[in-house]
């Protein structure tokens, strides 16, 4: 029976990002084990067959001996499961994980890149990035090694920054896809005020303080009519986490309320009927693949990954990032038209039925573990 082994920061991402790929290999006879810190979900994966590991690392710390204690617990976990296929998934798993597959010769490698994350934004070119880029043009450069990029703009700044071997196997999906009958299409409800949803968790990097700029500059004119949610936790163990006393601040009645995590996430979509995110930068967020596929106009950045879930006018807008004005009046132009949102909602819902298919990101990914372990 083959072996892989997926690592990834914390369960709750595994579970929302790819427990339907470990489910289907379970189903097709793969040993299955998923390495990753327990914050309490840890059961929703064992009761799929799946083995459970409780690895607990900081996911954005730069202390150089805590780092190094990280990296010898890698070691000492793949050595100890000796696994036939390593996947990993969200950057430092990528990083350390690549670095220790290559020094134990393990049989497969497969690296899904959703983003370069925090370090590469706003264009940070600190000693914390170069050691990330050493560590992995080191770790990337090995036989039998895969990688899943989400948008063309990651794999031309990994290939320029001389990340990638020649050893290496390029694929690109689309994001971790989404279950078109469980997020299925719904016509809005009509609630009396036009709700607008911000679905992510509560970083800076995701545009929340230019979101909140932008209902300062509509308030006036809307309050009563329209309503935004925050759905989405205050992420305290993320450099780029907005505080929680932020987001209350923020909060308004009958304007502006934050929800925190809900695991509903379907019937908080369908509630909406506008969705907004403006991010500086994303692999292909699942929030708006999932706001695609409900059937939602989108208003959005034109930065990486977030632009490829947009054809301009066809399923919303796309303003430049951090613009506060560009935002305020795209969502305005959704608010004013109902006929629009409608129009735009029915081709959100056909792009993701295209191009964001869960079925067709899983049968990719499961070739991916065949074809290494077979190599």
């Amino acid at each position: 029976m083959p072996k892989v082994l997926i690592v990834v920061n914390v369960d709750w991402f595994f579970i929302s990002h790819r427990l339907c790929i470990a489910e289907k290999a379970v189903e097709l006879g793969w040993q299955v084990l998923v390495a990753a810190e327990d914050t309490g979900r840890s059961n929703e994966i064992i009761n799929k067959g799946i083995t459970f590991i409780n690895m607990s690392f900081s996911r954005s710390g730069t202390n150089f001996l805590q780092e190094s204690k990280t990296l010898m617990l890698f070691y000492k976990l793949y050595k100890k499961v000796k696994p036939d296929i390593i996947h990993h998934v969200t950057l430092k798993p990528v990083i350390y994980g690549s670095v220790v597959s290559k020094l134990l010769k393990v049989k497969g490698t497969l690296n899904a890149i959703s983003g370069l994350g925090y370090n590469f934004t706003s264009n940070r070119q600190g000693l914390v990035q170069k050691v990330m880029i050493r560590l992995m043009k080191y770790g990337f450069n090995q036989n039998n090694l895969s990688i899943i990029f989400q948008n063309q703009d990651d794999y031309q700044e990994t290939l320029k920054l001389g990340i990638i071997s020649k050893f290496n196997t390029i694929n690109f999906i689309k994001g971790s896809g989404v279950n078109l009958y469980e997020f299925n299409y719904s016509k809005p409800f009509n609630n009396g005020k036009i709700e607008i949803l911000l679905p992510t968790r509560m970083l800076w990097d995701k545009g929340v303080s230019e979101l909140r700029e932008a209902t300062k500059i509509l308030k006036d004119k809307y309050r009563g009519k329209v309503l935004f949610v925050l759905a989405g936790l205050a992420d305290n163990d993320n450099k780029a986490g907005v505080p929680e006393d932020y987001l209350k601040d923020w909060e308004e009645k009958d304007y502006v309320k934050w929800i925190g995590y809900n695991k509903d996430m379907v019937n908080i979509y369908k509630q909406s009927d506008i969705v907004v995110l403006p991010s500086y930068r994303e692999g292909i967020p699942k929030s708006l693949i999932e706001a695609c596929a409900v059937g939602r106009p989108i208003v959005t950045t034109n930065a990486i990954g977030c632009k490829e879930c947009v054809d301009e006018g066809k399923n919303g807008y796309k303003v430049p990032v951090k613009s506060i004005l560009e935002l305020a009046i795209a969502i305005e132009k959704l608010i004013l038209s109902e006929s629009d949102r409608l129009r735009m909602g029915n081709y959100s819902r056909n792009k993701a039925e295209k191009e964001f298919s869960q079925e067709m990101v899983i049968n990719k990914h499961l070739n991916i573990y065949k074809e290494l372990y077979e190599k």
